[in-house]
């Protein structure tokens, strides 16, 4: 099995969430499209556009938003974050 080194790990995250994330919210914006029978091209044509546009999004933004998400947090326990602030 391919792997890649663990410092492309964001942006492999970012791949799959903004995949995953965009092809549901264009699933529930296509339901309409099911009765015509073509909510499968229409699905798929909107999701991949969506991935196309969050994507950039997604890597851009997910570390601040990791950053501010630990800021509006507390440790469970003393000592229980690491160095960067991360769990």
């Amino acid at each position: 099995m391919l792997r890649l080194p663990r410092r492309y790990a964001h942006f492999l995250f970012a791949i799959m969430q903004s995949a995953l994330t965009s092809s549901i919210a264009a699933a529930v914006a296509s339901v309409s499209f099911f009765s015509e029978g073509m909510f499968l091209r229409h699905w798929l044509h909107a999701s991949f556009l969506a991935w196309l546009l969050m994507l950039p999004v997604v890597i851009f933004f997910a570390p601040f938003l990791n950053r501010f998400a630990v800021l509006l947090t507390e440790p469970d326990q003393p000592g229980a974050e690491n160095a960067a602030g991360e769990y």
